[in-house]
């Protein structure tokens, strides 16, 4: 972690995530909150997450504007962007405005996904191939420690002030992430082609590279089928867990925040070994083991008991980070640069458009079956999922101390040798052949001539 953080360029873009992440950890579960807390339903509370990842759909475009202009320009106008979407949240009073809450979340669900996908591309331009684990690490462990207090701190400040206030302070976390990545030296521009008419009849091959890519890389291929199989079941429990609380522990909608900080303290242990994990076993043996660890959680969280709960939920915490790491090292590693930001947008949609649509499905088995017997089946899915992960793992071998191929060094040349001097073909003398040898033979001299004859 000392290593990739001594470059003062990821420094830098470090300081604007932390900026931009903040804000996200402190929005995304309030927003539920708030929905929780107008329309008093738990299938409405959960169904704000879906609306959020909902526009992956759109990660073909995303992907190919991102590969298309400079990343960090991207970056920085993306974040002001984000930070107006917030602006319409400050009109919401009663239930009547549920819609802006819905709305304001699906564009945010878009930008966010626009954030990741040029993360991805200024991440391997800012650091080395065999510095990519750390780097990654770094970002989940921050990203998990901030749910320590971010989502509490976002519950907190909405009980107390309001949605208003709360919508203000992401507004200024957007608008400092802007500020801050604005000072990086300016990256190589994107692969916007020279040919402007020539890409406008191409522009349907260039929308489904990342596609293509994903669907011919075997070790990628692999890992996006087994994680987009378990989110089709993780994502049941963003509306169970409301159930969890609301049915199980008797307790209010905002003590979610309490189980989500508990989360980040698991996560922020993931975080941390995930570089290690990842020298050890690989991108995809790094990935199964996430996924592994969220199948025990998910079976502890079927018993409602408070501390059970606390460890099942500091167990989900720790499996976070080591799935993003690993499938965002392994996408790293294994794209070509020109087509990074496709790739990385289509893996997102290709993990996050499932568990949408389990979210969706979460919100409606919330009401109809027993959020326990769900819970089961969640866990036992997910340990499936995680063994044909790490059935593949020889795919993607640990790194070694530089993933990136090293260029032999060119032989040098050798010595030049004197040449000997040319001899005219009048000057030449026969030979005749003894057995394997060639010798000299003149037609004036006999062969051991006598001198003194």
């Amino acid at each position: 972690m000392r290593t990739v953080l001594s470059r003062p360029d990821f420094r830098l873009l470090f300081g604007g995530l932390l900026a931009s992440l903040t804000a996200e950890s402190m929005l995304l579960l309030a927003l539920a909150i708030w929905v929780k807390d107008l329309t008093g339903s738990d299938a409405l509370a959960g169904a704000t997450l879906f609306v959020i990842i909902a526009p992956r759909v759109l990660a073909p475009l995303v992907g190919w504007l991102v590969d298309r202009y400079p990343r960090r320009r991207v970056f920085v106008v993306t974040n002001l962007i984000t930070a107006l979407l917030l602006t319409p949240l400050l009109a919401v009073r009663d239930a009547g405005d549920m819609w802006i809450i819905y709305g304001v979340a699906a564009l945010y669900g878009l930008s966010n996904l626009t954030i990741g996908a040029v993360l991805s591309r200024l991440v391997c331009e800012l650091v080395p191939a065999d510095l990519l684990g750390e780097a990654n690490g770094v970002l989940q462990t921050v990203r998990q420690g901030l749910r320590l207090i971010g989502p509490l701190a976002g519950a907190g400040l909405y009980a107390l002030l309001g949605g208003g206030v709360l919508a203000a302070v992401g507004m200024a976390g957007f608008l400092t992430a802007a500020a801050v990545v604005a000072g990086l030296r300016p990256a190589q521009s994107g692969t916007r082609p020279t040919e402007e008419d020539a890409l406008a009849r191409r522009w349907r091959v260039q929308l489904v590279a990342g596609l293509r890519h994903l669907v011919e890389e075997p070790a990628i291929r692999r890992a996006l089928l087994g994680y987009g199989l378990a989110s089709l079941v993780m994502g049941f429990t963003e509306s169970l867990i409301f159930a969890y609380v609301d049915q199980g522990l008797g307790r209010d909608a905002a003590f979610v925040g309490v189980l989500v900080t508990v989360q980040g303290i698991g996560g922020l242990v993931g975080g941390l070994v995930s570089a290690a994990v990842l020298r050890r076993v690989g991108e995809l043996g790094t990935l199964a083991a996430g996924v592994a660890f969220f199948g025990p959680a998910a079976l502890a969280l079927g018993y409602p008991n408070l501390w059970l709960g606390f460890a099942a939920v500091l167990l989900a915490g720790v499996s976070l980070p080591l799935t993003l790491v690993g499938l965002h090292t392994l996408v790293q590693r294994r794209t070509p640069a020109e087509v990074l930001g496709r790739v990385a947008a289509a893996a997102e949609a290709a993990v996050r458009v499932p568990q949408a649509l389990s979210i969706g499905a979460g919100a409606l088995l919330v009401g109809v079956l027993d959020y326990r017997l769900v819970f089961v089946l969640i866990g036992l899915a997910t340990l499936l999922a995680a063994g044909y992960l790490w059935g593949g793992r020889r795919l993607s071998p640990p790194a070694g101390p530089s993933a990136r191929p090293r260029i032999p060094a060119p032989r040098p040349a050798p010595p030049p040798t004197a040449r000997r001097p040319a001899v005219p073909p009048t000057a030449r003398r026969p030979f005749r052949r003894y057995g394997a040898d060639h010798e000299p033979w003149t037609p004036s001299l006999r062969r051991n001539p006598d001198p003194s004859r």
